[in-house]
């Protein structure tokens, strides 16, 4: 497979732009276009997101990002791996090295939301510790949105 660099970058990288169009089509296929939480990139608060992409012998193949919700808790947003690239390690190494970043940030723990159209996402959240919490935020009207959180 090769080497995988984890690398931090600005909300304007077009990988990271593509990974995540990727992502959305991904989700378009699982559930209604209101029931997909994306972010904004016009909004001046993507700034405050830090957001990796992951890339295999140069290629972009993975991205991930933790968003503030408050001075104790993040969420974890736009976390996804190309298809042909799952299975392979890259999910959990982004996973980590966000969760590491937001230590380090001093958050306390991290938040997610996902669904049930999302089986192998939500085995692998809680195969990493996440646990079930209410829905949250943004997520809290949602039916099909299910929340995780894992205290750092």
């Amino acid at each position: 497979m090769g080497k995988v660099e984890l690398t931090v970058v600005s909300p304007e990288n077009e990988d990271l732009r593509q990974l995540i169009r990727q992502l959305d089509m991904d989700l378009l296929q699982r559930y209604p276009a209101e029931e997909i939480f994306g972010i904004d990139f016009s909004d001046a608060k993507v700034n405050d997101i830090l957001f990796i992409v992951a890339y295999v012998n140069g290629t972009p193949v993975g991205c991930g990002a933790i968003k503030p919700i408050d001075g104790t808790a993040c969420e974890l947003k736009r976390f996804f791996v190309e298809e042909a690239y799952r299975n392979k390690g890259i999910a959990k190494l982004i996973l980590w090295e966000l969760e590491d970043r937001a230590r380090r940030m001093d958050f306390r723990s991290i938040k997610l939301e996902a669904g049930e159209g999302q089986p192998e996402a939500l085995n692998f959240y809680r195969k990493h510790g996440y646990g079930l919490i209410d829905r949250f935020g943004p997520y809290v009207d949602c039916e099909s949105s299910v929340c995780y959180e894992k205290k750092l």
